[in-house]
């Protein structure tokens, strides 16, 4: 990352960028959230849904297989050509998930979707109807995600930061979900020998990500001399939203998604378990 620059600037595209391409015949564009209810009150023109816990997430809370991913991928209108800008709850999510499988015109929308519609952009409660593609993905890239077993071989492991981006109340077992809900035959608390950074703060109040220096000040704490980074969160979306910033804003290699995150590790009986 150069002084007051992103390390890859072209990831992130603005609302007018994105209006006045809106209606390009390879650009596609994804709402990513944990259920329908924002959505179907409204959305970007063209946009379809991703739903987290619908689409992307088995009942164990692991990511879905290739054939899922695939499926969602070719009902969404996606083709190998096509640049997809994702927005909504999670958009670092789908990025990270078609990045996984190898596609590479990829976009985050730098707002909210609040802010689109109240600044009077293309809005609807209309949800389209893509030509179905048939798009071939590719083997997943194993560089980019850490299973669970990788995960605990790192505890303890110096040439490894674990991340956890939760937020303090998560991290210290307080609660399970975010939300405080508990969960049955879950168990609070963090990864023994992670580092705990939320990054709640990554983002401004109207959705946009921080300046560079901001970005580069969150995250002080992971040194450049390090190793490997594997980030953690509940179900994955702010650990992708960590590894995007880490890879993307700041140009780090070597960051790779737990995706399984605590939802997985939490309602597992054997893996090691710190609270406080």
């Amino acid at each position: 990352m150069q002084d007051g620059k992103y390390a890859s600037d072209e990831v992130l595209v603005g609302p007018q960028w994105l209006q006045d391409h809106l209606h390009d015949p390879t650009l596609r564009v994804v709402e990513v959230d944990v259920s329908s209810t924002a959505y179907n009150t409204g959305h970007i023109g063209g946009a379809v849904l991703w739903n987290i816990y619908g689409d992307l997430k088995d009942s164990n809370y692991r990511l879905v297989d290739k054939a899922a991913v695939q499926d969602l991928v070719r009902t969404s209108g996606i083709a190998p050509d096509s640049t997809v800008v994702f927005y909504g709850y999670a958009p670092a999510m789908g990025f990270w998930l078609m990045k996984l499988y190898g596609h590479s015109r990829l976009r985050i929308l730098d707002t909210s979707r609040t802010s689109w519609e109240q600044d009077g952009r293309p809005w609807t409660v209309q949800a389209p109807v893509p030509a179905v593609t048939d798009y071939l993905l590719p083997d997943q890239d194993g560089r980019i995600r850490a299973g669970q077993q990788a995960v605990q071989d790192a505890v303890g492991l110096p040439a490894v930061i674990l991340m956890d981006v939760r937020t303090d109340a998560e991290f210290r077992g307080e609660r399970f979900w975010p939300s405080g809900l508990a969960e049955p035959e879950g168990r609070a608390g963090h990864i023994p020998s992670a580092m705990h950074l939320a990054v709640d703060g990554l983002l401004t109040p109207d959705g946009a990500f921080r300046s560079a220096e901001e970005v580069r000040r969150l995250f002080a704490p992971v040194k450049d001399s390090a190793g490997e980074v594997i980030t953690y969160c509940t179900v994955g979306a702010r650990a992708c939203t960590a590894w995007f910033a880490l890879s993307y804003l700041m140009g780090r290699g070597h960051v790779r998604v737990y995706d399984g995150s605590w939802a997985e590790w939490g309602k597992m009986p054997a893996t090691p378990v710190e609270a406080g």
